[in-house]
C-alpha cells in the first residue's frame, strides 16, 4: 500500500494583484487585472520531525513569489504574438496597431508565452521549488499550484520532483 502525505497552504497572504493581457488564438485581451489567490500543495516523505514541511516555511516561499508579482504588469516575454522591447527606461509592447509603454519598475517580465492562470501557476511552482530546495527541503516529491483569477475560476500546474 502506497502512502502519500502532503501539506497545503492557501489564501492568507498568498495573493497578489496584477495586470496582464493574455493572448487567445491570434487576439490580445484588453489590459486588465485580477486579484489572484494562490494555493500550493507539496507531497513528500516525513522528516525526522515527522512532518512533510513546516507550514510557515512553505507559506514564506509562496508569499515571496506572490510579493514579487504584486501590483505589477505581468509581461509574457516569450509571446510569439507580441513585439517586446526593453530599454533603460522601460518596456515597449506592440500588437498589430496597438502600442503600450510601461516603466521598468512596473513590469515583471516572465519567461512564459502567455499570462494564463496555468502558466502563472507553473512559474510560481518553479520559483517555490527553487526556494525550498535552497532551504534544504529535499524530502519533497511533488508540487501543485493553483492560481485563482476570480472565485470559481483557477488554473493549475503540478509535477513530480526528483
Amino acid at each position: 500500500m502506497a502512502v502519500h502525505r502532503h501539506v497545503t497552504v492557501e489564501r492568507i497572504r498568498l495573493k497578489f494583484a496584477a495586470a496582464h493581457m493574455a493572448t487567445l488564438g491570434d487576439e490580445l485581451e484588453p489590459l486588465h487585472g485580477h486579484n489572484y489567490l494562490v494555493r500550493c500543495r507539496v507531497d513528500g516523505d516525513l522528516t525526522d520531525d515527522r512532518w512533510v514541511i513546516d507550514f510557515s516555511a512553505l507559506k514564506r516561499a509562496v508569499r515571496e513569489v506572490c510579493d514579487a508579482l504584486d501590483h505589477h504588469f505581468l509581461l509574457q516575454e516569450r509571446s510569439p504574438l507580441l513585439q517586446v522591447e526593453r530599454d533603460v527606461e522601460g518596456w515597449s509592447i506592440r500588437f498589430r496597431n496597438r502600442a503600450y509603454r510601461f516603466p521598468a519598475s512596473d513590469v515583471v517580465a516572465l519567461p512564459i508565452e502567455n499570462t494564463t492562470a496555468e502558466l502563472l501557476a507553473e512559474y510560481i511552482a518553479e520559483q517555490v521549488v527553487t526556494r525550498l530546495a535552497s532551504d534544504g527541503h529535499g524530502n519533497l516529491t511533488k508540487i501543485a499550484v493553483d492560481v485563482e483569477e476570480m472565485p470559481g475560476q483557477a488554473g493549475g500546474y503540478a509535477r513530480d520532483l526528483p
